[in-house]
Parts: C-alpha cells; structure tokens; sequence
C-alpha cells in the first residue's frame, strides 16, 4: 500500500507528480494524483473539500455489507457507493466537456467520464485492500477486481455493469467497427501512470482539436510530470509551442525528443526541425 498523501495547492501538487514520474512503481495513489492534476488546472480551489469526497467514498465502500463477500458482492459494493449512493454517473449527453476529464469538476457535477469514474472506482476498492487495476482496453476505460484466483471486468460508465466477453465483444464493436475483435492486450492490466496520461490525453485531444494550443501544452506538460521520458510527449510539446510561437521552449522540448527518442525518420525531422528554429534565434 501507498503511504497516504495529502497535496494541498499546486506547487506541492506539481511536486508529488514529479515524484510519482520518477517512480518505478506500477500501483500509484491514483485518485490523490488525479486530485493534483486537478489543482493545477484550478488554482485556489479547497483542495481539502475534494479529498473529503475520496475519504466518504473508500468509507462508505467499507461499510457496505458486500464489502466482506464474494468478488461480486465487492464489485455490487463499490458500483452501488458510488453511483447509487454518492450518485455518479457516466456523462453521455456533454461526453467532451472539459468538465468531464477533471476530477474535481466531476466530483462537483457527479458525472464524467470513464477514466474518472474508474479512478474512483479503483480507489473505492483498494482503500479496502482489493486488487483493482485499469485495462488497456482501447476506446472505452474499464476497471478489473480480481481476488482467490477469480476476476471480474466492471465498466463504470454504464451503470458499473460487470462484463463478459459478448458485453466487450459488443462494446468493442460499437466503438471500433463490426470487423473488431477482441485480443489478449485489451485485456491487460496497465500502471496506474498509464491511467493517469490517458485521462490528461482526454483533455489534451480536445484541446487539439479545438485548436487551443496554449492550455494543449499545459496539458502536455503535466503528462510530463508523469512521464519525463516519454519521447512521444517532448515531440508534442514541441510541436504546440512552436505553433504559439515560443522558439526558445520549442527548442527545448525538441531537443529533449531528440535526447529520448528511438533513432528513426521521426527523429530525423525533429534534428533538422532544431537547426532551423535555432537559425531563428541567431
């Protein structure tokens, strides 16, 4: 088990970010991470009102009467806590709302998207000490418990619903087209430093495509934090800030692509790409 954190303002939120991406761990503290991620996106809020929400929901969760049970009377607990109970629920009619992708406009609205509400389903069980982990399974973030050798698949979104293969066949296909099919990766657990990029990713593509560059970058940024040696993010940065117009930062983060990543035409481009934007400095 993590040791609990307590991040108070951005600076220290910023802080324990940075830590957690120098971390090699696999199992972060995953809901006070997406609370500071939160806090950098929203400067003076009462930090302390949303970590209470956390602490009620991993309460709560404990003092259901399915929290001693089988596997499904856990997964019955901790769907029926927070959906029912504290009364989330999947946002199926503002789905690209910014809103939906911040954990403490989520806890403020009771509706999000799926990473969120999977962030809390996570931390709503393994403040009770079960194993709960993301999938990687693709378009549509769900959530496994598993326990004595048993697990089950729960889709926070709808409704917490526990999911066999047709449901992911179907879910799969509805997403990905009616020649999808399901393989051993979507399966897969992922690291909770996975989770947390693909939330701030939700944000950051709907930036993008709302050509908002200046607060993509910020996003950007904060995927850093997490994963500082993330080639694929130093070419992101550097690509939105050269589009704003910030030689010097565009550099910078280039420079640091071209230090991480894998030789290849990709990093090519971005050796030559520098030499020109230094030549605009001169």
């Amino acid at each position: 088990m993590n040791p609990p954190v307590e991040v108070n303002d951005p600076e220290s939120g910023a802080q324990f970010l940075r830590a957690l991406g120098r971390s090699d761990r696999q199992v972060w503290p995953i809901a006070e991470a997406a609370l500071a991620l939160a806090a950098l996106a929203n400067p003076g809020a009462a930090v302390a009102r949303y970590r209470q929400e956390l602490q009620r929901i991993a309460r709560d969760v404990g003092r259901h009467h399915g929290a001693a049970g089988s596997l499904a009377a856990r997964a019955q607990a901790v769907s029926e806590v927070i959906l029912l109970k504290h009364g989330y629920s999947g946002d199926a009619d503002t789905y690209d709302d910014l809103q939906n992708a911040d954990l403490m406009r989520v806890i403020d609205r009771r509706k999000g998207l799926p990473v969120v509400l999977g962030i809390l389903f996570i931390h709503g069980g393994r403040a009770q000490g079960w194993e709960m982990t993301g999938l990687g399974f693709p378009g549509h973030f769900l959530v496994r418990l598993a326990g004595a050798g048993q697990q089950l698949i729960l889709d926070p979104f709808h409704g917490g619903r526990v999911c066999g293969a047709g449901e992911l066949r179907d879910l799969l296909k509805a997403l990905a087209g009616a020649d999808a099919e399901l393989r051993r990766e979507y399966y897969a657990p992922v690291s909770d430093r996975d989770v947390l990029l693909r939330l701030q990713n939700n944000l950051k593509s709907r930036l993008s495509r709302q050509q908002r560059h200046e607060p993509a970058v910020q996003v950007v940024q904060t995927m850093l934090m997490l994963a500082p040696d993330a080639a694929e993010l130093w070419h992101e940065a550097g690509m939105l800030y050269r589009q704003l117009g910030n030689i010097r930062a565009s550099i910078s983060a280039l420079d640091q692509f071209v230090r991480c990543a894998a030789d290849g035409p990709a990093r090519h481009q971005a050796a030559v790409m520098l030499q020109r934007l230094r030549t605009q400095l001169n």
